[in-house]
């Protein structure tokens, strides 16, 4: 259980009704993601209230009237999942500064410039979004804001997502122990040794990770590679 001291309230409003629970604002966050979590461990209290701050619990009428249930914990998991939580405003900051570094990297990792192949620096990407006003919100899925963040600042930069794929040749001492991190980046599409011991593959990366793909190739080989984009 959490401490009354440091919990706050998520509520939800349906139907007419009004439900609160008190929680960590942390834990919480983390409970939308994962709601295999522990929930008492989310929760300061196990109770649902109409009004947190003066004690009032909801009924069970309401409960079952929005819910179908008076299972306090099935309740507060519908509360969390679907409702609003307040939060500090340092709380909000730390949240929004997180999802907003996420948002940034998902696109820097997976666009491109289109006029020249390349990806673009994040500097590039995060003025964009600034010119474009784009907001971001501490509580939705990165997925889901990335399209919206993409459509907003294709009117700054050319952008797309792409996946390139890369043709590598790796001496064949290190390249048994470059598979996994060769994993990493992408998917293996195609694999052969050669007659020389050598290792030569087509390996698929999202576009924004083909610098990051030859420097980690190269440091992994001592400079001995051969890689090119292919068509």
């Amino acid at each position: 259980m959490v401490n009354l001291d440091d919990a706050v309230i998520a509520r939800l409003e349906s139907f007419g009704e009004r439900f609160e629970i008190l929680v960590d604002p942390d834990l919480s966050a983390e409970f939308k993601k994962d709601p295999s979590m522990d929930l008492e461990e989310v929760l300061a209290v196990q109770e649902i209230f109409k009004d947190a701050k003066k004690g009032d619990k909801a009924s069970e009428e309401a409960m079952l009237k929005v819910f179908e249930t008076v299972d306090s914990l099935e309740v507060a998991s519908a509360i969390i999942q679907k409702g609003q939580i307040q939060l500090t405003a340092q709380q909000r900051r730390e949240m929004l500064e997180e999802k907003y570094k996420k948002i940034v990297n998902k696109i820097a990792r997976e666009s491109i410039n289109p006029q020249n192949g390349l990806p673009h620096p994040t500097r590039r990407i995060e003025k964009a979004m600034e010119e474009a006003k784009v907001h971001i919100d501490p509580f939705k899925p990165v997925d889901e804001q990335v399209q919206l963040v993409l459509k907003a600042i294709r009117v700054k930069i050319p952008i797309r997502f792409e996946k390139v794929k890369m043709a590598i040749k790796l001496p064949g001492e290190v390249a048994g122990s470059s598979y996994s991190d060769i994993s990493k980046f992408g998917k293996i599409l195609k694999e052969e040794w050669q007659q020389d011991g050598s290792w030569i593959a087509v390996v698929e990366i999202p576009g924004g990770l083909q610098d990051k793909f030859y420097q980690k190739m190269s440091q992994l080989t001592g400079g001995e590679l051969e890689a090119r984009v292919i068509k």
